[in-house]
């Protein structure tokens, strides 16, 4: 089986580091044209040059800060007045701070909601009509596997995350007619720097080193590894491709076995 993306456009959130980076890097090896979205335009540039590209792709970025919802939605319709139809979104954002939900500001969960919710309402409202006239799109949101297990002090993530994951079940029942999926991908413990900052949070609040808090979190996978973030984009870019066209709202861990649930 070999996946091709050609004369597919793909947008990807997040896409200067860790999962992100790595999708958009997947999309655009199986010929996806990609437009990257972050906010800083240095990183986007850099990352736009070490894309994968044939003669005939096209690559682009939009630099875009999610905690200005009202910006996003300005630029996301200047982009499509613009451009082709997009098929693929991949909508992926770096998580709220840590801490337990009972201690959380309830501007930590508006902002939280509105950087990921909203957004990707935002996102997703701009590029539905061009995948409904291609006959073909697919949605996936990079989540966590909070959604089906709530891990210990990420209260405010938990939280959104759930929210999110309900939120894409939702659109895949609306648009499957159209030919358009929409999937959760819950990434597990996964080699980024939000992995790390866990682990030394973790270490300062229980005293342990970081390398026993490492330890003891790799127990918990039956695989005895953090992910890769480049698994987390071959299991994108299955969803993203035509193999894939029927199945459509369902929550895909990627986690090394370490849900404790089906």
């Amino acid at each position: 089986m070999k996946i091709d993306l050609k004369n597919k456009k793909a947008i990807v959130c997040g896409s200067t580091q860790g999962i992100g980076r790595a999708v958009a890097v997947q999309l655009a090896a199986s010929g996806a044209d990609v437009v990257l979205i972050s906010r800083n335009e240095e990183s986007l540039r850099k990352v736009l040059r070490e894309l994968p590209a044939t003669k005939e792709q096209d690559h682009n970025f939009i630099v875009a800060d999610f905690s200005d919802p009202e910006s996003l939605k300005t630029k996301m319709h200047n982009f499509i007045s613009e451009s082709k139809p997009v098929h693929i979104l991949v909508n992926n954002t770096g998580g709220p701070k840590g801490g337990e939900a009972i201690s959380a500001d309830t501007s930590e969960f508006i902002q939280a909601f509105s950087n990921h919710l909203i957004c990707n309402q935002i996102l997703v409202q701009a590029l539905c009509g061009g995948m409904k006239k291609e006959g073909y799109g697919r949605i996936i949101n990079i989540i966590s596997t909070s959604v089906k297990q709530p891990l210990r002090n990420l209260g405010v993530s938990n939280t959104i995350r759930g929210a999110v994951a309900s939120w894409g079940k939702t659109l895949a029942n609306e648009l499957g007619q159209f030919g358009i999926t929409v999937n959760n991908v819950l990434p597990g413990a996964t080699k980024t720097a939000r992995l790390d900052s866990i682990i030394q949070n973790k270490s300062k609040l229980s005293g342990k080193s970081v390398e026993e808090v490492t330890k003891e979190m790799l127990t918990e996978i039956p695989a005895g590894k953090f992910a890769d973030p480049e698994e987390l984009a071959y299991a994108v870019t299955f969803l993203a491709s035509p193999y894939a066209a029927s199945i459509n709202g369902i929550n895909l861990p990627v986690d090394g076995g370490r849900t404790g649930c089906l």
